[in-house]
């Protein structure tokens, strides 16, 4: 309504305007104080439900401070007040695991709690939200589970091992009964020594693969580079290559930079029974390589040769304990390597065909670098 219009109304036109006027301006009003109302009943709703979420809940905003936690995630840190520090400050009370999104957390009774840990960014206003969720319960039972299945599996590993064991003690105390021969001459005597040897060093390889299968779980674990580990590997291995004139070509630049959390010792003897398989496999002046890759959030260390290849019936039991193909074999190299991958939370998978050569694929999670390193 412009000022000359406004001028022409008359007294009650005016009175009737200013009257639509104030009902509109107190709809307005009302509708305003509904959707307030409305929006605090929306936000104490939303925090009845952030305080009974089992889940840690923490929000953060754009500079990684926390602004806001719940009941849970303030239980995880018993006397230290979460909301008004950097999240970094947290995070450095947590420990990586060998599991993907799985860390641990030390309490100052002595105990430990695992958790697992996912984020989502906040894109309307630039902070994350992170969920910490406890699994210490569910990861006491996923070792429980893998303890028994290891115990199923050596239960019934126990009349092979009676079997494989049997066969190398017979000959080693036969050798040795023939030794006592007076009459024997020293070359005989030199010769049936020296079977008793192999046969004895054979029980002892069988026995040492045992407690290794049994063990499972290797030793101590803490960050270990990839690309180093599996260069180091392969270079003890140049020997073994040597003698059967055999090429070892590498491929490792896609793991530089690459850290999983275990035990290196553990796992550069899985990396080395594949790698030895693959030069016993090829032929005198063969080729063993040994290549890296990244998926996501998973390495992969992928061993492959040009040998003969494996057949179909007897690639379905490679990794079964004391399944081999060779004489001198124990038939558990392959069932600890993948125990050790397994223990990593990774796995060990193999893909080959007769006329093809072989690959053994073994793959592992990573974790962040240490602290150093990052």
């Amino acid at each position: 309504m412009t000022a000359d219009s406004a001028a022409s109304l008359t007294p009650e036109q005016l009175a009737l305007a200013f009257e639509q006027f104030a009902r509109a301006s107190d709809a307005l009003t009302r509708s305003y104080e509904a959707l307030q109302a409305r929006a605090r009943m929306l936000s104490e709703r939303l925090e009845v439900l952030l305080q009974a979420l089992p889940a840690g809940v923490l929000v953060l905003d754009a500079q990684d401070r926390v602004v806001q936690a719940n009941r849970a995630a303030k239980a995880l840190w018993p006397g230290l007040e979460p909301e008004g520090r950097a999240w970094a400050e947290l995070a450095a009370t947590l420990r990586p695991t060998d599991t993907p999104q799985e860390v641990e957390l030390p309490l100052p009774d002595g105990s430990v709690r695992r958790l697992n840990l996912s984020r989502a960014d906040l894109a309307a206003h630039g902070g994350r939200l992170l969920l910490l969720h406890d699994v210490t319960e569910a990861h006491r039972l996923r070792q429980a589970m893998e303890r028994n299945l290891r115990l199923a599996a050596m239960g019934e590993m126990v009349a092979a091992l009676a079997h494989q064991l049997r066969t190398p003690l017979a000959a080693a105390m036969l050798y040795v009964g023939n030794l006592a021969a007076a009459e024997l001459p020293p070359e005989r005597r030199a010769q049936l020594a020296e079977r008793a040897q192999e046969r004895l060093r054979h029980l002892e390889r069988l026995i040492g693969d045992m407690l290794l299968f049994a063990r499972g779980e290797g030793g101590a674990r803490g960050p270990v580079a990839l690309e180093p580990l599996a260069r180091e590997t392969l270079h003890a291995l140049e020997p073994l290559a040597a003698a059967k004139r055999a090429r070892l070509e590498r491929a490792l630049e896609p793991l530089a930079g690459a850290w999983v959390q275990g035990d290196a010792k553990a796992l550069a003897g899985a990396l080395t029974n594949l790698l030895e398989n693959a030069l016993q496999a090829i032929p005198e002046g063969g080729t063993v390589r040994l290549e890296g890759e990244r998926q996501g959030d998973r390495a992969r260390l992928i061993v492959s040769d040009d040998g003969p290849g494996i057949a179909a019936d007897t690639l379905e039991r490679i990794f079964e304990p004391f399944f081999t193909t060779r004489s001198e074999g124990t038939g558990l190299g392959l069932a600890i390597a993948r125990g050790v991958a397994r223990a990593h939370g990774g796995d060990i998978e193999a893909f080959s065909r007769p006329g093809e050569g072989s690959r053994f694929v073994l793959t592992l999670p990573l974790s962040p670098p240490p602290l150093e390193d990052a």
